[in-house]
């Protein structure tokens, strides 16, 4: 079965690369500003924040769940980072934050395991939940006293690279690394697979159909962190729509919706394809209003590909 999921895997990363070299190539034709060096800058930088939210929102499909609360999730601990700043050392606050995530994905990830309970329904639950919790400890106020050592991580640079770019690629190395060779990995595919089967060989299916959103929720904080760390202040508005990103960014990197396909190097195909249509689309001067449309169209489309894809494969 590893050997399936490896194969069906590398061919999906090939096919994903293959489109984004063509998207380049068509933007770079219809705009002379997408390819200088400024753009893609541009382009890395707005990859990021989408980008560590689909890792978390690729585990949880994988396993056949979808978590709609990331976009709250994403508001709820940047006001609590906001607030833990005015108190604690910048570590400490980050740290609290990233656990708050983790918790707020621990209590989904119970409610979908151990109680059975829809995944769609458990995150709309949990984003109404953490959107109006936002509003209630910010008193529905932006926090503006972010500390200026805090943008470090974003404008500090490594090896010529911002601090945001270079930890988006550290956690696709981990994320990949896990999903590719650790047990768990290679679990969490089996259980999107098949659930049944993944329990009755032993597996533990309920820490690996929790762990996706403890993930999922973690990750949401290191995200507004950076949102925060960039812009110098923290909304409870922060994350709005972000589900949608995330979702669309696996599922345009061939994720299954039904779980047990899909691959991490795929998920970055997919933020970096729908990022670079948003940044073609602003360059050749379309109204952004249109832009919900051709990613709303992309993701059905890739949807039905995946599909006809999956018939001819059986």
């Amino acid at each position: 079965m590893t050997h399936i999921f490896t194969k069906y895997s590398n061919i999906l990363e090939v096919r994903m690369a293959g489109l984004a070299l063509l998207i380049a190539i068509a933007l770079s034709l219809a705009s002379p500003h997408f390819l200088t060096a400024t753009n893609l800058f541009n382009l890395m930088d707005q990859s990021v924040v989408a980008g560590i939210v689909a890792i978390g929102m690729t585990f949880v499909i994988l396993t056949g769940g979808i978590d709609l609360s990331v976009g709250s999730v994403m508001g709820v601990t940047g006001i609590l980072l906001g607030l833990a700043l005015r108190e604690v050392p910048i570590p400490v606050a980050i740290t609290l934050a990233i656990l708050a995530g983790a918790f707020i994905g621990t209590i989904c990830g119970i409610l979908v395991a151990i109680f059975g309970l829809a995944p769609f329904v458990v995150t709309l639950g949990s984003m109404a939940i953490c959107r109006s919790l936002a509003y209630v400890f910010s008193n529905q106020r932006t926090i503006a006293d972010v500390p200026d050592a805090l943008s470090g991580l974003v404008y500090d640079t490594v090896f010529g690279l911002q601090m945001n770019v270079l930890i988006l690629i550290v956690l696709y190395i981990l994320a990949w690394f896990y999903l590719t060779y650790s047990k768990g990995g290679r679990t969490i595919y089996a259980v999107g697979s098949n659930r049944e089967a993944a329990r009755i060989s032993g597996l533990n299916v309920h820490l690996y159909s929790i762990l996706p959103y403890v993930v999922s929720g973690a990750l949401c904080a290191v995200a507004v962190t950076l949102i925060a760390a960039q812009i110098g202040s923290i909304d409870p508005l922060a994350g709005n729509g972000m589900e949608l990103d995330a979702i669309a960014a696996v599922v345009i990197g061939g994720a299954s919706l039904f779980g047990g396909r899909g691959s991490i190097v795929g998920t970055f195909f997919g933020v970096l394809i729908m990022v670079m249509i948003r940044n073609g689309m602003n360059l050749l001067g379309v109204s952004p209003f249109w832009q919900g449309t051709a990613i709303g169209t992309i993701i059905i489309a890739a949807v039905l590909a995946e599909r006809l894809f999956s018939r001819r494969s059986k």
